[in-house]
């Protein structure tokens, strides 16, 4: 599977902003971007003009590294959003979150998307009792997503325990950590994603 094998960092700088993808590291003195927070490369710290494409361009790129999915997948979002009801851009940031490798860093199992993505892809996790190591599959409302018995006793789940309640859980998520299992209670509406990203951008860009 085709994955972006590049620096992290990096991906913060050239949006001008933190994305927060390598979890704790990012709030800490020793994230690059706090060094450096401009873009990457030789003209890095020169003037672009930014047009409107630029912008949009710019804003899809965003939510793209956010939640780590490739342009073909995003784009095979975009086009499942405009075919259901409501305003595109929202439903394409729910399928996004609805994501299980993003309700599992949600949720505080997870110290990052990317740490969420491997341990789903390495089995760790089941959706009503079932096995699911496909990080893009999508939960929905009043699933149960559970850590598999033998998981638990694992350094990334220790941990997750024992920082339980330390990152704000958004209210469409139930974590109930003395079990390590996640309630679904709804798919998100756009007032409770917490993502800087301007989804008309994006939308305006997909749709000329």
């Amino acid at each position: 599977m085709a994955r972006y094998t590049g620096a992290d960092c990096k991906r913060c700088r050239r949006e001008k902003m933190k994305l927060f993808l390598k979890g704790s590291k990012c709030d800490g003195p020793k994230c690059p971007f706090e060094s450096r927070p401009f873009p990457p490369g030789q003209h890095g710290r020169g003037r672009t003009k930014e047009t409107e494409y630029l912008l949009q361009h710019r804003e899809k790129q965003k939510a793209r590294r956010v939640y780590g999915v490739l342009e073909k997948q995003f784009r095979g979002y975009y086009e499942e959003a405009v075919t259901k009801p409501g305003k595109t851009g929202e439903v394409l940031l729910q399928i996004l979150e609805s994501r299980l490798d993003n309700v599992v860093y949600r949720a505080g199992l997870a110290q990052s998307r990317d740490m969420a993505r491997q341990l789903v892809k390495h089995g760790h996790f089941l959706v009503n009792g079932v096995k699911v190591d496909v990080p893009s599959y999508r939960v929905k409302e009043h699933d149960i997503v559970t850590t598999r018995e033998k998981s638990k006793e694992m350094t990334p789940f220790v941990v997750a325990q024992a920082q339980a309640g330390q990152r704000p859980v958004p209210a469409w998520l139930e974590p109930i950590p003395s079990e390590m299992k996640v309630l679904v209670h709804s798919l998100p509406a756009r007032a409770v994603i917490d993502t800087q990203v301007q989804e008309q951008l994006i939308v305006e860009l997909y749709s000329k």
